[in-house]
C-alpha cells in the first residue's frame, strides 16, 4: 500500500482558474488539473491507494467554505472502494476562536488540518500556531505545516525555517506535527544542523524530484525511518516520478514499507 500524505486539490469551478495563477506565481507546470478526479487519475497511474488533500486557507473568511468542501469530499469518498481521497481541514492563525473551530474540525471528523505561513503571511512562532499546536494535541488531530522556502515567494522572508520551526516544537510539543518539504524546502542544511532527530515527522513532498540522492539518505538517516512518509506534493510534483524515485534511493524493504505506508497508519491511526 503507499500513502502520499501531502496532496492539493481544488473544487471544479475554480480549479483551472487557481492552477493557473500558481503556475504563474511560482514558475512551475502542474502534473494534474488540480481537481479529486485529476487526483485520483494521477494515483492509478502511480498506484498510489490512498492521497491526503491538504487545504490552505489564505484568509480567515475562507474558513467556512473551504472546510465545507473539504467535508464534501470525505463524505463522498467514504463509501468508495479503491483509491481513496482523504481530506484534512483548514485554518488560519488569525481566525477567531481558534479552539472553537479546531473542535468544530474535529467533531465534523477532520484528522487533522493543514497550515501554511508564507501563504497565510505569519511567522510560524505566531501565537495563532501555537493556539492550533495545542488545540490539536488535546483533540489528537494532526497538523502539517509548510516549511522552509516556497517558489511562489522568492525574495520575501521566509517564516518557517528550520531554527523557527525548532522553537515551535519546543514551546508546543505534538506528537502529530508534520514538517513538510523534509523538514524545510530549500534548506536542507539547516534542517540537518537544527531538526534532525527531534520530536517531529518530516514528509518527502516536493523534494524528490528537487534534492539529491545523498541528501534525502543522510537526513532520513540522521531523522530516523520511523518518522519519514510520504508526500509528492501533486499536483506540484508528478506522482509517479516521486515513488519512482523513492524506491531508487535502495533503503530497503522494511524502510520503504514505513515511508510509503505505515508511519502514515500510525500517524493517522489507520487499521
Amino acid at each position: 500500500m503507499i500513502i502520499d500524505l501531502h496532496t492539493h486539490i481544488f473544487p471544479e469551478r475554480i480549479a483551472a482558474r487557481t492552477i493557473s495563477l500558481l503556475e504563474e506565481k511560482g514558475g512551475i507546470r502542474a502534473a494534474t488539473d488540480g481537481t479529486a478526479g485529476g487526483l485520483l487519475a494521477a494515483m492509478e497511474k502511480a498506484g498510489v491507494d490512498l492521497a491526503v488533500s491538504l487545504p490552505v486557507l489564505t484568509s480567515p473568511t475562507q474558513f467556512e467554505g473551504v472546510n465545507r468542501y473539504a467535508a464534501e469530499i470525505n463524505r463522498a469518498m467514504k463509501a468508495k472502494t479503491g483509491r481513496r481521497i482523504l481530506s484534512f481541514g483548514g485554518i488560519h492563525p488569525a481566525c477567531e476562536d481558534i479552539e472553537g473551530k479546531m473542535e468544530q474540525l474535529a467533531e465534523s471528523g477532520f484528522l487533522g488540518v493543514k497550515i501554511h505561513p508564507d501563504y497565510q503571511e505569519t511567522y510560524i512562532t505566531d501565537d495563532g500556531y501555537f493556539r492550533i499546536l495545542q488545540s490539536a494535541a488535546r483533540l489528537n488531530m494532526v497538523v502539517v505545516t509548510h516549511a522552509g522556502a516556497d517558489i511562489a515567494y522568492r525574495g520575501k522572508p521566509v517564516r518557517c525555517t528550520p531554527r523557527l520551526a525548532r522553537e515551535l516544537i519546543r514551546a508546543v510539543p505534538h506528537a502529530k506535527l508534520v514538517l513538510a518539504h523534509m523538514g524545510g524546502s530549500e534548506m536542507a542544511q539547516e534542517v540537518i544542523a537544527e531538526l534532525c532527530g527531534e520530536a517531529v515527522y518530516f514528509d518527502t513532498s516536493f523534494v524528490l524530484p528537487r534534492m539529491d540522492e545523498a541528501t534525502v539518505r543522510e537526513i532520513i538517516r540522521l531523522h530516523g525511518v520511523d518518522r519519514i512518509l510520504f508526500g509528492t506534493d501533486c499536483p506540484w510534483s508528478d506522482m509517479g516520478e516521486c515513488v519512482r524515485i523513492l524506491r531508487s534511493l535502495s533503503l530497503g524493504a522494511e524502510a520503504e514499507e514505513k515511508i510509503f505506508e505505515k508511519n502514515a497508519k500510525k500517524l493517522l491511526e489507520l487499521s
